[in-house]
């Protein structure tokens, strides 16, 4: 049997993990701590339609292509594992000011000419869709993105790779010459270039705070909310007891330590566009290292005729598993994904002329 070692227990990795060992490969995932890095720290957006903008139509297509798999990836997911990871089905995107609003006018018809067309909103329909939000939200935008709760998904990935046969080693990978399996998945999220120098991803700090629903406060919104308050993005994405409410976003290294300037501004935006939210309990304050590439694509392609990389996913990696794990599948049986040719590694140079 063919032998794979995946190196990173993300979501990413793991995704890769069941979906290779399902395939026949007998596969061994090393991760000294599994999925508790970014993964964990993460509101489960899936929104590449609404994040678009005129320039970046490779991320809008890779997002939307990843997007279009998600249904077909979480029935999969719930078949073996019996977990359902959605937790929305529309994302709404809103307005405080007219420079915002002619924001949403633009993504709505760039997204228009690219196939993917979105129904803007008025100030009435806003209130008619979530009624609980700011009356200074002057403006929206709605697009048919879904949110998926990341962690049900870490559970879920780990549960069906075990029912699949995955080995999970909890021990560091300080070298790839170490391992003698027949093919590696480089996959440690913002660490891959500590095993990859010539790898141009880095981390970004975000920062997320999990509020939890109390008795008579309002319920949290059915929509996943994303909004720009003073300048800085902000997400509102619902869970089963609550929110998560991100993110903020630093050139801080490593560092994954909560500050009380990013708690501050977090909840400040977040009672600018939903004012009950100041009666929620703050159940969770957590940072993580967002790997993150210049061009803010993921790195999915051959780094040797053993070596693949499946890393860089930024703000979007839960949004990137499903197009990711038939990326590298394909990469696998020695096939290509189309949809996944922008993310090719070998668009930097010091990748195309680098060595290890």
């Amino acid at each position: 049997m063919r032998t794979l070692a995946v190196v990173g227990g993300g979501v990413i990795g793991s995704a890769v993990a069941w979906r290779a060992a399902e395939a026949g490969w007998s596969v061994t995932v090393f991760d000294p701590a599994p999925g508790t890095g970014s993964s964990w720290v993460a509101g489960g957006m899936l929104a590449p339609l609404s994040e678009g903008w005129p320039g970046e139509t490779e991320a809008l297509r890779f997002g939307a292509a990843s997007l279009s798999r998600w249904p077909a990836f979480a029935q999969a997911l719930h078949r073996t594992t019996g977990i359902d990871v959605l937790v929305a089905t529309a994302t709404l995107t809103v307005a405080l000011d007219a420079a915002d609003a002619a924001d949403l006018r633009t993504i709505a018809e760039f997204a228009g000419t690219q196939g993917h067309p979105m129904r803007l909103l008025d100030r009435a329909d806003v209130r008619n869709t979530e009624s609980a939000l700011a009356r200074t939200v002057r403006a929206g935008l709605l697009a048919p993105e879904p949110a998926a709760d990341n962690r049900l998904l870490l559970q879920a990935l780990a549960d069906a790779g075990a029912a699949t046969g995955v080995r999970v080693r909890p021990e560091p990978v300080t070298t790839l010459d170490d391992l003698n399996h027949d093919h590696v998945v480089l996959s440690p999220g913002a660490a891959a270039a500590t095993l990859w120098p010539q790898l141009p991803i880095r981390p970004v700090k975000g920062e997320i705070l999990r509020l939890r629903h109390r008795p008579g406060t309002p319920p949290p919104p059915a929509h996943v909310v994303r909004a720009r308050v003073h300048g800085r993005s902000l997400y509102l994405v619902p869970r089963a007891n609550g929110l998560v409410v991100g993110a903020t976003q630093y050139e801080a290294g490593f560092d994954t330590t909560v500050t009380v300037a990013g708690v501050r501004d977090l909840i400040a935006d977040a009672e600018a566009v939903l004012p009950g939210i100041g009666e929620y309990e703050l159940a969770e304050a957590a940072a993580g290292s967002r790997p993150t590439t210049p061009d803010n694509l993921p790195l999915i392609g051959p780094l040797t005729d053993r070596v693949i990389v499946a890393a860089g996913h930024g703000r979007n990696g839960i949004l990137g598993v499903p197009l990711t794990a038939d990326a590298v599948l394909a990469l696998l049986a020695g096939d290509t994904l189309p949809e996944a040719k922008a993310a090719d590694p070998h668009r930097f140079p010091q990748i195309s002329g680098g060595t290890r």
